[in-house]
């Protein structure tokens, strides 16, 4: 039975999914003393620019007619 076409389960974060580890992790132990927004920040943040993005592609589909 061949194996090279079986693939192997690994997690991969993307980098604001890491960045919001590190926050979480210096916010329960203490070290940081920051609003849970700013904790929360690169979930968010990421977001909001995207749904940004995708209202500007929209607005300009409409006024140019694409």
């Amino acid at each position: 039975m061949s194996t090279e076409n079986q693939s192997v389960g690994c997690g991969v974060f993307s980098m604001s999914e890491m960045l919001f580890v590190v926050f979480l992790i210096l916010k329960l132990t203490h070290y940081i003393d920051w609003s849970w927004w700013w904790v929360t920040s690169p979930l968010w943040i990421g977001f909001a620019l995207w749904s940004v993005l995708v209202i500007i592609i929209c607005i300009l589909t409409i006024l140019f007619k694409i």
